[in-house]
């Protein structure tokens, strides 16, 4: 009969309660769906649009829409 050293009396147990000490690992699906919020870049196409329409449209009346020369400090009054 051959002799068992302590080293691998201490190994065998270390791999016999190995996987016990492994956590469990769940993956579940969320109870809400994802939302992403978008409003910021919606309202800012809005905002360019807009903008492009007031400037169409002041240059289509400009008797509707004076333009003031700038001020000497360099403000529009």
């Amino acid at each position: 009969m051959r002799a068992v050293s302590t080293k691998s009396i201490a190994a065998l147990t270390a791999m016999a309660f190995a996987p016990l000490l492994t956590g469990c690992v769940s993956v579940k699906t969320p109870e809400k769906p994802i939302e992403i919020n978008l409003n910021v870049r919606i309202q800012q196409e809005v905002l360019v649009r807009l903008q492009r329409d007031v400037e169409q449209l002041i240059e289509q009346n400009p008797e509707a829409f004076p333009q003031q020369p700038p001020a000497p400090g360099g403000r529009a009054q």
